[in-house]
This record gives C-alpha cells, sequence and structure tokens, in this order.
C-alpha cells in the first residue's frame, strides 16, 4: 500500500471538532463510554476511537448517523436513500457493526434501508465509535466495530432547562425542529424531548431525485429518582417513527410488462423502547459502581414492494415485527490502585413472525395478493458474559478482556411449503482482547491492540428467502456457521494544547465470512431458489477467508490563536482470499481537509474539502457484474457560526461546486445508483434556555 506525497503530508491534520482556544500546555482527550464500557479518555485507550458532540452533530446537519460520520477517517456509509445510511466501519456493514442508543443494542432483521434510521439524531447529545472488534463488550455482531448514540440524560440540575434546535436546507426543503426539557431537584429529575422531521424529494446536479423525501417523529422521556447519595432507580421510554420512506436504489427491472420495476418503500416504520435500571455509585478505597437495566423494544416494518409500470400497485407486501426482551447487569470494581476490574452478563431474545403477501399463484403479478410468509416464529436468544481488566503501570496502560456468548437462533417453520426440520443451530463463541498503551509524552503514545470479535448469523441470513434491493433472490440457510475476526492493530496518538492527532494501521482476518454467493444459472440455482428466480439466484453461504488492511489518519493543529487546519486520511484494502481478488463492495480511499477560524468576537468561519480517490478495485468473478467502478469525486463545504451566550446560529453550503457523484457504496442496480444531493443551503439555530 503506498501513500502519495500529499496524504503523507496530510496525516496531521484531520476532521475538525468544535471550535475552543485552549493554553498550549494543556492535554485534553475526548471522554467516552464505549469504548471501555466506562468513562475512559480516549487519549488513555489503546483502540481507535472517535466521539462527535452535540455541537459537532448541530454544525454537520446530519439526519442519521451513517450521514454524520461520513468521511470520517475509518468509516464510510452504505446507502439506499436519503434516510437510509448505514455506517460502515472499515469496510464492514451493518451486519457487522452493533449500533446502539444509550448502550442498547438495535435489533432486527433490515432488507431495506438503515437500522440507523430508528432514531432522530437531532436529538443526540455524542455519537461514540470504536473502530474494530468489539465483541468483549458488545457481544456477537461487534466484529468491526460498535456505534453508540448517546442520548439526553435526566440530570440532577434544580429548576426547569430547555434545549431547542430548527434547521433548514434548500436540497430537499427539509425542516426539523428538536426540542428536550429538563426539570429536577435535588433528588427527582425528569427529561422530556421530541424532534420531528418533514424532509422532502432531494435536489441533485442532474435533477430532482424522486422518493427520497419523508417524515421522522421522535419522543423521548427518563425519570431518575435517588434513593440516597449512593442509590438511583429510572424508568425510560423512546418512542420513534418513519412514513412514507422509499428506497430508490432498491429500484430494479421485472420482466413483466405490467410491472417493468419495482421499488420497496415502508409506508411506516417504529421503535418503542421501555426500560427500567438500577445503578449504585460505590464509595471507599476499592468502590464497586453497579448498573443493571432490563428493557423490551419493539422494531416494527412495514416493507412493500411496488410496480412502476402500467400495474401501478404493491405486488409484495410484508409486515413484521421484532421483538427484544433483554437484560444487562454491569458492574466496575477498583479491586486495586493498579487493576479496575468490570464485568457483566447480557440476555436478549429476539421474536419475529413476518406476514407476507405475495401474488397468488406467483407466475402473475396482476393476481390478487395471497400469504407467503418467509418464516414462522423465528428465534435469536443470546447470553454472554465478559470479564475486562484496565491495567495502570506508570505510564503503560494494559487492557484485557475476555467474553464466551451463547447464541441460539431457531425456527418453527421455513418457505412455501414450510419445512420444519433442521431449523435450530447453538453457537458458542469467545472473543478477546489484549492492548497496550504508552505514554512516552503527551503527544507520544504508542499503543498496540490485538483482538478477536464473533459474529452469528442473523434472522434474515438464516431463516428468511426472498428478492432483495440488488436485484438477487437469496436463500437463507439455518445451518450458516459464525464468522470470527482477528485484529492486529498498531498505532499512535497524542495531543496538546495546538495539536492532536492519531494513526492506525490494522490487518484483519476474518474467517467463515457470511455472504450471498451468486449461483445464478447454475445447475443448482433452481432447486434452491425456485424456476423463476434461477437466473438471479444467491444463497447464504460461508466463505473461507478474506483480509482487510487498512490505514487511517487524523489530526488537528492551531497554526494561530483560534485558527485550527485539520486533515483526515482513510485507505482500506479487502480481499477475498478464496477468488483471489478484491473484497466485494470495500470503500475508496479518501482524504479530508478542513479550517475554521474565528474572524470576530461571535463569528467563526470553516471550509472542508473531501477529496475522495476513483474506486476501480472492484470485485469481478464474485460479483458477476454487480459492482462497477466509481469515478473519484471532490466536494467542498463552507460554514459560518455565530454564537452569543447559549444561542447559535448556523449557516453553511454544502456540496458549494454542485458535484454530481455518488458514494462507491451506495445500493443500487450497477451503473443505476442514486445521486447524492447537490449544492445545499443549511440554515439552523440552537438555543439553551
Amino acid at each position: 500500500m503506498r501513500l502519495r506525497p500529499l496524504a503523507l503530508a496530510c496525516l496531521l491534520f484531520p476532521a475538525l471538532p468544535a471550535l475552543a482556544d485552549t493554553p498550549a500546555d494543556s492535554v485534553l482527550g475526548e471522554i467516552s463510554v464505549t469504548a471501555k464500557g466506562y468513562a475512559a479518555d480516549e487519549l488513555e485507550t489503546p483502540a481507535a476511537t472517535l466521539s462527535l458532540t452535540r455541537d459537532e452533530l448541530l454544525r454537520r446537519g446530519a439526519d442519521n448517523p451513517g450521514e454524520a460520520l461520513r468521511g470520517e477517517p475509518g468509516l464510510a456509509v452504505s446507502g439506499d436513500s436519503a434516510q437510509g445510511q448505514n455506517p460502515v466501519i472499515r469496510g464492514l456493514k451493518k451486519e457487522s457493526v452493533v449500533l446502539l442508543v444509550d448502550g442498547i443494542r438495535f435489533n432486527s432483521a433490515q432488507p431495506a434501508g438503515a437500522i440507523a434510521s430508528f432514531m432522530s439524531l437531532p436529538l443526540a447529545e455524542r455519537v461514540e465509535v470504536v473502530k474494530g472488534p468489539a465483541s468483549v463488550l458488545y457481544g456477537s455482531g461487534a466484529l468491526g466495530g460498535a456505534i453508540n448514540v448517546r442520548l439526553p440524560q435526566a440530570r440532577f440540575e434544580p429548576g426547569i432547562g430547555l434545549d431547542t434546535a430548527l434547521s433548514w436546507d434548500s436540497a430537499s426543503r427539509g425542516t426539523r425542529a428538536t426540542g428536550v426539557m429538563n426539570a429536577a431537584n435535588e433528588d427527582h429529575a425528569l427529561m422530556l424531548g421530541a424532534s420531528i422531521a418533514r424532509i422532502g424529494d432531494y435536489e441533485a446536479p442532474d435533477g430532482r431525485v424522486d422518493d427520497t423525501g419523508y417524515d421522522s417523529d421522535s419522543f423521548i422521556g427518563q425519570y431518575r429518582f435517588r434513593l440516597d447519595a449512593a442509590n438511583e432507580l429510572r424508568v425510560a421510554l423512546q418512542q420513534h417513527t418513519d412514513e412514507d420512506v422509499w428506497y430508490p436504489g432498491s429500484t430494479k427491472n421485472h420482466p413483466h410488462p405490467q410491472v417493468r420495476s419495482t421499488t420497496v418503500h415502508s409506508p411506516k416504520q417504529e421503535r418503542l423502547l421501555a426500560e427500567v435500571g438500577y445503578s449504585r455509585k460505590g464509595a471507599g478505597e476499592a468502590p464497586v459502581n453497579l448498573d443493571l437495566r432490563a428493557y423490551r423494544q419493539e422494531m416494527k416494518r412495514q416493507i412493500f414492494s411496488r410496480a412502476n409500470g402500467p400495474l401501478g400497485r404493491d405486488i409484495s407486501e410484508t409486515r413484521v415485527s421484532f421483538t427484544t426482551d433483554g437484560i444487562d447487569a454491569r458492574a466496575d470494581w477498583l479491586a486495586h490502585p493498579q487493576h479496575l476490574l468490570s464485568f457483566g452478563v447480557n440476555a436478549w431474545r429476539m421474536e419475529a413472525s413476518p406476514e407476507r403477501l405475495q401474488p397468488t399463484p406467483a407466475t402473475n403479478p396482476a393476481n390478487p395478493l395471497g400469504r407467503n410468509d418467509p418464516f414462522d416464529d423465528g428465534r435469536i436468544e443470546a447470553l454472554g458474559l465478559y470479564l475486562q481488566d484496565d491495567m495502570r503501570f506508570g505510564a503503560l496502560n494494559v487492557v484485557a478482556g475476555l467474553r464466551h456468548d451463547s447464541v441460539k437462533g431457531s425456527a418453527d417453520a421455513v418457505g412455501n411449503p414450510p419445512v420444519s426440520e433442521g431449523l435450530t443451530r447453538r453457537d458458542r463463541m469467545w472473543s478477546g482482547s489484549l492492548a497496550a498503551i504508552y505514554e512516552v509524552t503527551p503527544l507520544l503514545r504508542p499503543y498496540v491492540n490485538l483482538s478477536r470479535g464473533v459474529r452469528a448469523g442473523e434472522m434474515r441470513e438464516r431463516f428468511e428467502s426472498s428478492p432483495r434491493g440488488d436485484g438477487y433472490f437469496y436463500v437463507g440457510n439455518p445451518r450458516i456457521e459464525p464468522e470470527t475476526a482477528t485484529q492486529f492493530e498498531l498505532g499512535l496518538k497524542g495531543a496538546d494544547g495546538r495539536f492532536d492527532y492519531s494513526v492506525a494501521a490494522y490487518r484483519t482476518r476474518i474467517d467463515d465470512y457470511i455472504t450471498g454467493l451468486d449461483i445464478s444459472g447454475t445447475p443448482g440455482a433452481a432447486a434452491i431458489c425456485g424456476a423463476a428466480n434461477a437466473a438471479a439466484c444467491k444463497r447464504t453461504v460461508n466463505l473461507g477467508k478474506v483480509t482487510l488492511k487498512g490505514l487511517e489518519a487524523q489530526g488537528r493543529w492551531q497554526f494561530a490563536d483560534g485558527h485550527w487546519a485539520s486533515a483526515g486520511l482513510s485507505i482500506v484494502r479487502g480481499t477475498n482470499e478464496d477468488l483471489d481478488e478484491p473484497l466485494f463492495q470495500m470503500p475508496a480511499d479518501e482524504l479530508s481537509l478542513g479550517w475554521e477560524g474565528r474572524v470576530a468576537p461571535a463569528w467563526t468561519l470553516d471550509a472542508t474539502l473531501r477529496l475522495v480517490r476513483r474506486q476501480d478495485r472492484v470485485a469481478t468473478v464474485f460479483a458477476r457484474g454487480l459492482e462497477d467502478e466509481t469515478p473519484g469525486f471532490a466536494t467542498a463545504d463552507l460554514g459560518a457560526t455565530w454564537r452569543h451566550g447559549a444561542h447559535s446560529v448556523r449557516v453553511a453550503l454544502k456540496n458549494v461546486a454542485d458535484k454530481g457523484y455518488h458514494e462507491h457504496l451506495t445500493e443500487g442496480l450497477s451503473g443505476e445508483e442514486i445521486q447524492a444531493p447537490g449544492r445545499s443551503l443549511y440554515v439552523a439555530w440552537n438555543g439553551k434556555f
């Protein structure tokens, strides 16, 4: 892997956080709870991490985590619509990344759209990312890492406070409004929040992109009660609803003249979370902190397929609710001044029985719709136990962790005619990590990280046989084996008052990689997918081995009082070792450059340039024409922010040159992917009362 001179020159400058003037001799680090499972300084964490504060999220004006994280080193986005933007970590997609909101994982099987869209990002206080295997803390699925969106918590601040935000953008003519209220005295705290968004079809350089608008509503609430100085009870509710969501990236041709093509859409999707919890704060020389929670989460979806031809109606309708009941118990214990032990148990059970309507008989899409459920009473049950030791030896910090997971998948029946045998599989998996970081000076902290992550098959991969957005019919595999990933990472990070940076190089080997193998036109395709789907048929299989190698770097430098330069670099190479070719759908190399400066007492200006290299390393044998090369592109954003006390106004011009492009990981038929938004004026106000 070679780096161009420009990239090497810019390694020490990346994505810009909110502007702050700090003394040159101070050392600052973001505090993350996701990387170690409790509040810890990222500069003292031997792993690649990223945190975005509320100020930075409001500045970016993103509607979902995928959009917010786009362009960050080691991160990319895979999307099939404006709303369906899934974060990608080091080339690994949604199935290999655990997404959490306030530490509770989102559970569902997502055939279209983004699982990250089941919450309102404008409500978020922070977004924290761990890059690389994070299964020790977060179990099966955290093969590529974890993303934790932290929402406001009820605070014991006497009185009533209000945090509000309004925004509008010209590309989609979208409006957003958010408000969070906190009311408290010494022993009682109540937080209530709401966010609404009305997003229209956005404008791209080649014209308006149909079916990219949607409506969203979110409501959150939390009540906390102090029993005494150490013990506390809490209850929390979250509800999110999206309506009229379309996925234009799913559009595919259909052979029937009355249909012509189909597009997946969701008339309505909802998430409801109810949680009760108890926490205890330890005291003394060897304090034990404890947190217990029990929750129920329901993620309901309507997934319809619309005929775009003269037929003009839905030819497939699926309604499903993924219901998860879970308990989570975590504790940390300062057993010795040099040893902070953390341990916990996580258990959850997800259930779903999709109801699907399709033309009966299926030979004519114009026929009336009848029941053809993909599976009945699918269940995934998971139990995990972990132990982690955070050790201090002067300037050396060593973190070692070990976890055991048991994941069982089962269903009563699959397919039509139904099959009820061979549908149960239990996997017992070990994951672990051993990492160390040494502070030579505040600006020089080398670290090494060896970690192992695991991922058992999700419900869709196990049980569902259905058409997908890439134009293929996928067949599930109840006997799919779990993936295992082993990553070795070397890194360097450091900070003082005027300069901070991080660099990481890694190699990851994934065994038993789960994917869809194209068997179209083979002798067994008709028997596996059915005669009607034999020409576009994929079977869920385990590949023997894939490898990922990458380099990412970011940094910022205060070259003059109140003025920061920044840069970020991201390179990842994936290889399908079975076929000796590039791994399917890897992010393109990219470099970001930025500047932010205070130009008046209340005003700052900023500029960001994103340079994305042409992606010509594409899969050919495995993809069989499904993956096309993507041209390189460059986009520039300009912005201005006015701050006065607790109020701020932001005006930004995104994609200044009105560049037409799409990300390489945009879903859709090869050569027909939807364009990203064009030039857009963004205006936002935030006020605290």
